[in-house]
């Protein structure tokens, strides 16, 4: 499978790069190097909503039962998700605490993120309090699809509308990245190497839930 071939070559060489290729931040130092992967995993966290949005979109917009696999593809997106949002706040406590000497400042991106968090964390209890019902699939569509036009105002607005002090200055202030040139690239191989983990495992997840699903009807039978 060729996204298979990929994240072997990508996830190894973004690994590498990071640690070995990319210079250390003028300012930052060392700690620089985790910008290589608190970004993509933030990247892959807002990527997995949009995409367990759209498919919550298809689910119920699907008339002729064409796409009832989509209803998997939604919530193993959201796990994904919600995994790498937690990933994504973990590396940035780090960061935190080696920038400003505290793990949590309830900065406006790290408020904004538990926000998000807990709408997702919602959704699973939505989806788990639903266990057996008929409309759980549509309902829990209809909560991502909510859960998806709220996510770009924590995301993309708060954390732009108040003070903060997450490194923005630094990256984007004009949204330009304002790094050299080795530094560009490796950010930009991480990316595309988390972008293709995320694809992978999500691939992973669909078939696992494929085969429940053919165990479960088999079972009934």
């Amino acid at each position: 499978m060729l996204i298979t071939r990929l994240v072997y070559i990508f996830m190894p060489t973004a690994v590498i790069m990071a640690f070995c290729y990319a210079p250390a931040a003028a300012v930052l130092g060392e700690t620089s190097r985790l910008l290589y992967f608190h970004v993509p995993l933030a990247w892959i966290s807002v990527m997995a909503f949009a995409v367990s949005g759209v498919a919550a979109m298809l689910f119920l917009a699907d008339k002729k039962s064409r796409f009832t696999y989509m209803e998997d593809s939604f919530h193993n997106s959201a796990s994904l998700g919600t995994l790498t949002a937690v990933l994504a706040t973990a590396s940035g406590s780090v960061w935190a605490k080696l920038m400003w000497g505290s793990y949590w400042n309830w900065d406006p991106r790290q408020t904004s993120i538990v926000i998000l968090l807990l709408i997702y964390s919602a959704y699973f209890s939505l989806r788990s309090a639903l266990e057996g019902k008929p409309a759980r699939g549509r309902l829990s569509a209809a909560y991502l699809i909510i859960a998806m036009t709220a996510m770009p105002f924590f995301v993309f607005v708060v954390p732009r509308v108040f003070p903060s002090l997450h490194p923005d200055p630094v990256i984007n202030p004009d949204m330009k990245i304002h790094l050299e040139i080795e530094m560009k690239l490796t950010l930009l191989i991480s990316v595309v190497a988390f972008s293709l983990l995320y694809f992978y495992l999500l691939e992973i997840l669909n078939r696992l839930s494929r085969i429940r699903n053919a165990v479960e009807v088999q079972h009934h039978e």
